[in-house]
């Protein structure tokens, strides 16, 4: 497929959907991702409810919902492994269904930023931190989630408070710093009320920090 300018939905690999070609098959025959082409036809069924009966019938099978209950359920699994490791799934890992997680997610924030995401989905993947955020500010997101976790850990070792200055190590000026930025912008009234929750359950006590007097370890 070249690079030249075009406008979604391309109108052949419309035409090719509609004659039963699958987005694999499709995306195979004019060289282009298949998320490509989904995002496409994703386009292409908002704007012509038709469609996906025309491509059903034409591929002699049953017309099927869209998206099916496979894809309720793969957004299902998404938000789920999401908020149980507290960070969106990363493109360059190794893990191949992580990966297959990320296109599934991308695809999604392409379809919202262009106003195509079916409503079946409702509110499903709004439950994921970051959603809808460019690259940078959903790696900054995962960087919170993942300096929480960091944090609860070095607590549970029994350490107190980290501290940003006069601290003893590079691990807990990184904490402190951290932790400090969360306090001031919660007094400020800029923390998001979600991550104050999460701070509330993962590391009780993380608004006071440190009393006065109390002995460093």
């Amino acid at each position: 497929m070249d690079g030249r300018l075009r406008r979604a939905p391309d109108a052949e690999w419309v035409l090719m959907y509609r004659h039963g070609l699958s987005r694999k098959r499709i995306a195979a025959l004019v060289r282009a991702e298949p998320a490509a082409v989904g995002y496409d036809l994703a386009i292409a069924r908002r704007q012509d409810p038709a469609l996906e009966a025309a491509h059903q019938a034409a591929a002699g099978g049953a017309p099927i919902p869209y998206p099916s209950p496979k894809d309720l359920a793969r957004m299902e699994q998404v938000i789920a492994w999401v908020l149980a490791e507290g960070r969106t799934q990363a493109w360059r890992s190794a893990d191949k269904e992580e990966r297959s997680m990320a296109r599934w997610l991308t695809a999604r924030r392409r379809e919202a930023a262009a106003g195509t995401l079916d409503r079946a989905y409702n509110n499903g993947p709004a439950t994921v931190p970051g959603w809808q955020q460019n690259r940078r500010e959903s790696e900054d997101e995962a960087r919170w989630h993942r300096r929480r976790t960091q944090l609860a850990a070095y607590r549970e070792e029994g350490n107190s408070w980290p501290r940003h200055h006069d601290y003893d190590s590079v691990r807990e000026h990184t904490l402190g710093v951290w932790i400090h930025t969360q306090r001031y912008k919660h007094r400020r009234g800029e923390l998001d009320p979600v991550k104050s929750k999460l701070l509330d359950d993962t590391v009780p006590g993380w608004q006071t920090g440190r009393t006065r007097g109390r002995p460093r370890r």
